[in-house]
């Protein structure tokens, strides 16, 4: 009976094969019993093979090496016979294979072999840790073809640039493609595109930054490696040419390379403070250093204060010990205003690859982890930017900075004063990506709003960053300066960036209550996240109103929240349920909270909201009653707010939840710095005017 097998399954598929049942074949040879294929295997050898397979029990698993070789020669035959294509796993993959079996070197005697060299073979998973081998066999036998998928993204960030470069080092670009070998889960089709997208843009900008392409074949090669080189190959037919506008245009690759103009590249920051900082560097360095192993950073940047750039006491942070600055190569953007710039967020790494404890978008990214780990949900965040506009004017032969106009809220001639500076704003937001809701004047003497409109709260913490290099920037061009402290003018409006957050589950906003009645017209999740919020808010408060001039602006009556309480579309409460256009009278979409200022590092704020909420889901925790009028006019009743930074340090303090999803490292630094805040202020009654030079 197994000696009719054999040729019942070369029959079988040679007749689906004829049928046009089969695109291709794929090989796990690799897997088994390796790569040293005997094309000469005999039918005999194999059925005694196979006999050898099915005495050894179950389950039964097929790794006799000569039935494996005969499958695998007699699939190729008819692949040649049918100008079909044959993948080959090769390089890692399986945990048990013996890696050294699956060098693609050991396929010499099969490329070697006249009944196979016309066949059409692609070596796959870039045969890490064998990719120069394999780079080696596309660029001596016609035949033979390479996929990196796997290694994209299964390796480090460097190890796939690596893999890449050593597959283009010999082989011919138009031989090289791209695949996912996405699994199971619809994220890893999704890591592997961008992932893949990521390297093969940074590797071909390092081949124009050395000489070996040109912009223009790089673009011809990223068009071939992504798409028309695996259409040609695996003979695919769609309905036009791909054409090079579906993949990079000339302008977007040119910004990484000398040709654009583009000279040095800034390396930004947020410290624990808020304030941004950035280090520059020259465009060649940053493509051939900078990229791969980051610029290496004192431990005592995340310990500085608003008032001196050195470490506080108590942060555990000193000037002894360096980590690396690694740049996001997601968030690099050409600088609309300085066209011979770049600027890049960075993220940072005790060693490339090895996040820091104390690294603000790591912190965000954690949590928000944590969140879509237990909930499956993504928070969403959009912010409000205000800021005043000042201008120099002297006084009594001092320089003094003053509002540009006193106008009133949403003054038609307010905006006007600032026009031609907002029509640039817009425009460089626009550039990078971010789009403005709207923009008007504030109540406050040169104050105004710029609206951004909602995202995923790690980017929107990034596009805050952008937003406010713009608009400082940009006020800079015009001879003014942007400053978004909370209360530059303790007579006047405080400047706050409210943020509306909303949660979202498989692309629905599951904020709102879904079955058309809910008490306050939010989903049951939605009200935990809130009333988790609410519960911690006065230890949130050290993240958001990071400052003593941010409780200078959380005051009664000014629209800013100063008690512990929320309500429905009530602008007075520190957190406002909010029913846009588009949304069902009685439901809510998002909230608003009041009580985030311009001094808050973002990243580290959202966290800390983040945080609080995943407590509300996981306690089921309830929302008090709304306050549907002025807090003030409850006083008695209701809980006031932090006072002061000392107030909510000492909340902080207390919060265990916080501690535990932030990080006690971090949170002890965080602690430290606010501390020193308190001392310094207190000790300096008039120092906070210093700080429109600084946020």
């Amino acid at each position: 009976m197994r000696k009719k097998s054999l040729p019942t399954l070369v029959h079988s598929l040679q007749s689906i094969t004829v049928a046009n049942h089969i695109v291709g074949f794929k090989s796990i040879a690799a897997y088994r019993s390796g790569l040293g294929i005997n094309a000469h295997v005999s039918k005999e050898e194999a059925e005694e093979g196979l006999a050898n397979v099915l005495c050894a029990g179950k389950p039964v698993r097929i790794t006799n090496k000569s039935f494996i070789d005969y499958i695998f020669t007699k699939s190729l035959e008819i692949a040649a016979r049918f100008d079909l294509p044959m993948q080959i796993h090769t390089g890692f993959g399986d945990k048990d294979l013996d890696l050294r079996l699956s060098n693609p070197l050991h396929l010499r005697a099969v490329l070697e072999d006249d009944r196979f060299s016309k066949c059409h073979l692609v070596l796959l998973h870039s045969a890490y840790p064998f990719s120069k081998e394999a780079s080696y066999l596309a660029s001596v036998y016609s035949q033979v073809y390479l996929d990196f998928g796997l290694a994209i993204p299964k390796l480090s960030a460097h190890g796939m640039m690596s893999s890449v470069k050593e597959l283009l080092e010999l082989a011919p670009i138009n031989k090289v493609m791209f695949s996912t070998d996405g699994y199971a889960f619809p994220e890893t089709y999704y890591l592997g595109s961008k992932k893949a997208r990521d390297v093969i843009f940074s590797v071909l900008c390092d081949a124009c930054a050395d000489g070996d392409l040109t912009v223009s074949e790089a673009i011809e090669a990223a068009k071939g490696i992504l798409a028309q080189n695996a259409v040609n190959f695996y003979k695919i037919k769609i309905g036009a040419a791909l054409s090079s506008k579906a993949f990079l245009s000339t302008n977007s690759l040119k910004n990484d390379t000398p040709e654009s103009g583009v000279s040095l590249v800034r390396i930004i920051w947020i410290d624990a403070s808020g304030q941004h900082r950035c280090r520059v560097v020259p465009v060649k360095r940053f493509n051939h250093i900078v990229k791969k192993h980051g610029i290496g950073l004192t431990f005592a940047c995340m310990g500085m204060t608003s008032h001196v750039d050195g470490p506080a006491d108590e942060t555990n942070l000193t000037g002894v010990g360096e980590i690396r600055l690694m740049p996001d190569l997601s968030t690099k953007r050409g600088i609309p205003w300085t066209k011979e710039e770049e600027m890049v967020l960075a993220d940072m790494h005790r060693r490339p690859g090895e996040a820091w404890e104390y690294c603000p978008r790591e912190a965000l990214r954690r949590v928000c982890k944590v969140l879509i780990d237990e909930f499956n949900l993504v928070m969403n965040a959009g912010f409000e930017n205000e800021f005043v506009l000042l201008k120099s004017a002297l006084s009594e032969g001092k320089e003094e900075w003053v509002p540009i106009d006193s106008a009133p809220y949403c003054s038609t001639s307010g905006f006007d004063a600032a026009a031609p500076i907002f029509h640039e704003i817009v425009a460089a937001l626009n550039s990078l990506h971010i789009t403005v809701e709207q923009l008007h004047a504030e109540a406050g003497g040169g104050q105004f709003e710029v609206a951004l409109e909602h995202t995923a709260c790690t980017h929107a913490a990034d596009n805050l960053i952008f937003a406010r290099e713009a608009i400082r920037a940009i006020a800079k061009k015009h001879r003014l300066l942007a400053t978004f402290m909370p209360k530059f003018d303790l007579n006047d409006i405080g400047s706050g960036s409210h943020v509306h957050i909303s949660l979202w589950q498989n692309g629905e906003n599951v904020f709102v209550a879904s079955s058309g009645s809910s008490k306050h017209g939010m989903s049951t999740i939605g009200e935990e996240f809130m009333a988790g919020v609410l519960n911690h808010l006065p230890s949130v408060l050290a993240f958001t109103a990071p400052l003593p001039n941010s409780y200078d602006r959380i005051q009664p009556n000014t629209w800013s929240g100063a008690y512990q309480c929320w309500g429905k579309e009530n602008r007075e409460a520190p957190l406002r349920t909010a029913c846009p256009p588009g949304i069902m009278d009685g439901l809510v979409s998002n909230f608003e909270i009041k009580s985030f200022d311009g001094c808050a590092n973002p990243h580290l704020g959202l966290a800390a909201i983040v945080a609080a909420g995943i407590d509300g889901l996981r306690r089921h925790l309830h929302l008090p009653e709304p306050v549907d009028t002025n807090p003030s006019l409850h006083h008695e009743k209701l809980q006031r707010l932090p006072q002061s930074l000392s107030e909510s340090l000492e909340a902080l303090k207390k919060d265990k939840v916080l501690e535990d999803l932030i990080g006690e490292k971090l949170l002890v630094a965080v602690k430290g710095i606010r501390k020193a805040e308190i001392d310094y202020y207190s000790k300096n009654k008039e120092a906070y005017k210093q700080l429109i030079h600084r946020y």
